[in-house]
Parts: C-alpha cells; sequence; structure tokens
C-alpha cells in the first residue's frame, strides 16, 4: 500500500541541506542537516555527498527501504546525472526513482499544498515564479549577481559598499553606514588621513572590497537592517523592494489566483523588506483587490516532503500538509 512508503525528501540549498523521512501520511520520521548541497556551487561529488550525509542522520540507522529520492534544488533544470544520483543513493535502500525539482516549488510548497500560486525568493539571489498546477509556468530573475538577483542580498551589500564609497570622499550624503562597514572590514575611520589625496579609509574600502569575490559582498546586508533609520539605509530598503515587486510582477497574470509565499532571508528576517514589498505591490494591484498576505518560509524542506509524496501519486491536502509542517516542526526542535 502507498501509505507504508518511506519518501526521503531533501532540500539541497547552496550553503545547508535538509532532509526529511517522511510517510505518505505526512508524518515525518527523521530529520538531517549537513553543509551545501547544490551541484551548481559545489559540484557533483561534493553536492551528493552532503545529501547523503543529511539523509543518512534522518534515516536514523532505520533499514526500511525507500520509496524515492525526491530533491528540491537550483539548477533542476540543468542536464543532472540522475543515475548517478540513483546509484549513490542505492547504499541507503533506494527502491525506485530520484526526483529532481526546482527549489522555487520547494520554497512555494513549504508554505502552501495548493497548486497554483506565487513564490518570492530573497536570499543571495532573487526569483520569482507563478505555479500552476504544480508546475513552473513563468520564472523572473535569479540570473546571477553580475544579470540580476536585484533586490537580494549581493544587491543590499554591493549598495551598501557604493553608498559608503560615496560618502568618505563627498559624492553623496553621510550616512551612519559608514561607520557599520568600517567597523566590519576593521578600517580605521579618520578621515583626516589621505593617501595622495584620497581619504584614507576610502582608499582601504577599495582595497578590502575588491579582494572579495563579488558574491561575498552579500555579507554586508544585514547592515541596512542594523541602521534602518538611517536616510540612506531606507532609501537602500525601498529600491530593493520596488526590485523585488517588479520581479514578482512579471510574473502575475493580475489577478487573485493563489497563495503568495516569500522565502529567503531577505524577505524573512525582520519583515522590514517583506512589509515595503507589499506596500510596493498595493500600487499596483487591482481596484478592489485585496492582495495576497504572504506566507513566510524558512526553507524549503516541507516543500521538498510535499513535492515527494505529489510526485508519487499520495493527495497532499490541508490535514496531510498540517501533519508534515507540525511533525517535521517537533523534529526540528
Amino acid at each position: 500500500m502507498v501509505t507504508m512508503q518511506n519518501y526521503l525528501a531533501i532540500d539541497a540549498g547552496g550553503t545547508s541541506t535538509r532532509a526529511v523521512l517522511v510517510m505518505a501520511s505526512g508524518d515525518c520520521l527523521g530529520y538531517g542537516v549537513s553543509g551545501g548541497g547544490n551541484p551548481v556551487s559545489r559540484g557533483f561529488d561534493g553536492a551528493v555527498d552532503a545529501q547523503l550525509r543529511a539523509s543518512a542522520t534522518a534515516l536514523g540507522g532505520s533499514d526500511a527501504p525507500l520509496h524515492s529520492v525526491t530533491v528540491a534544488m537550483a539548477g533542476a533544470s540543468l542536464e543532472l546525472p540522475v543515475g548517478l544520483f540513483r546509484e549513490r543513493f542505492a547504499a541507503l535502500g533506494l527502491l525506485q526513482d530520484v526526483v529532481i525539482e526546482s527549489d522555487l516549488l520547494g520554497t512555494f510548497y513549504s508554505g502552501s499544498h495548493q497548486d497554483d500560486g506565487y513564490a518570492l525568493i530573497a536570499g543571495t539571489g532573487a526569483v520569482a515564479a507563478r505555479v500552476a498546477g504544480s508546475q513552473l509556468a513563468a520564472v523572473a530573475d535569479g540570473t546571477g549577481w553580475l544579470l540580476g538577483d536585484n533586490g537580494a542580498g549581493f544587491w543590499l551589500g554591493r549598495e551598501v559598499v557604493r553608498a559608503v564609497a560615496a560618502a568618505l570622499d563627498g559624492r553623496e550624503q553621510a550616512t551612519a553606514l559608514t561607520e557599520l562597514l568600517l567597523a566590519e572590514l576593521a578600517i580605521t575611520a579618520d578621515r583626516s588621513l589621505r593617501t595622495q589625496g584620497r581619504v584614507g579609509a576610502q582608499q582601504q574600502l577599495i582595497a578590502k572590497t575588491y579582494g572579495l569575490a563579488p558574491i561575498e559582498l552579500s555579507r554586508f546586508a544585514p547592515l541596512v537592517f542594523e541602521a534602518v533609520d538611517d536616510a540612506v539605509a531606507r532609501d537602500i530598503i525601498d529600491r530593493a523592494a520596488a526590485a523585488l515587486a517588479r520581479t514578482l510582477l512579471a510574473v502575475t497574470t493580475g489577478r487573485e489566483d493563489g497563495p503568495l509565499v516569500f522565502g529567503g532571508s531577505v524577505l524573512t528576517k525582520g519583515g522590514t523588506v517583506a512589509a515595503a514589498v507589499m506596500a510596493e505591490l498595493a500600487l499596483h494591484a487591482p481596484a478592489g483587490s485585496t492582495g495576497a498576505v504572504p506566507v513566510l518560509v524558512r526553507d524549503g524542506v516541507v516543500g521538498a516532503a510535499v513535492l515527494a509524496l505529489k510526485r508519487h501519486g499520495v493527495v497532499v491536502d490541508a490535514a496531510v500538509f498540517g501533519r508534515i509542517t507540525s511533525s517535521l516542526a517537533a523534529l526540528r526542535d
């Protein structure tokens, strides 16, 4: 019977991987965490090793056979060697298939069991999706720091560095971000020190930021929330919210047709950007529209479990979804 099957669901992120063992009833039996498990950023072998470590913890030494493995991750549209995934997971007792799903669907289904709606994710990167009939119908942004990811962690961090660089030489107004960023980089804030006419602090800022990989600028994103009452920081937040709203609007149909799920630390921590995005969306809403209240999710592991069941013929209704969320929460505590 399908109700006796065990399914392994994995949310493979760039920095951490989460795995859960779930039954068709929605009851989660085990949970495990490991390092980054995304092959786009970690390479195939490193990614699968992380996925296997998290999975072994979720299985807890059980020798019960696995019906299937479902992995939600970025890069799901790439030509991934599913056969090699299957070979590696055979050691855990895999009986059938390995299914690769988009992390966008993992995020969406972490907030809803319905098969139509929207997801907006803003972590290091930014991407929006419309889900229709349990599939991705439209996707906007998610193009990486060079081409887009507007309003996400990298974008915020870059704007912080730019604002401080401009404040240091007088091109733009002074900002509380200057003290915060210089302290973060251990740069002396004395503006009387100059090197060939340039403020020494700015010279050090140039050297230290160009010494980082571009994506590492995302580490400075939290500074805008530490200085939320600062006019420059607030302007950065408002522009980020406007960019994220535009990304979401690019995939909408103009009518309210399903839940709205927010994921990623920029949107889910503190609520400042999420509230600003909703305010921006309200400006573009049709007359008489009440607007969807976003569901904030911490990651995509609940959605991976939902996908593991849905893709294998299990009906996930409100009751099953509730059991997934509650039993997983108990395992995480």
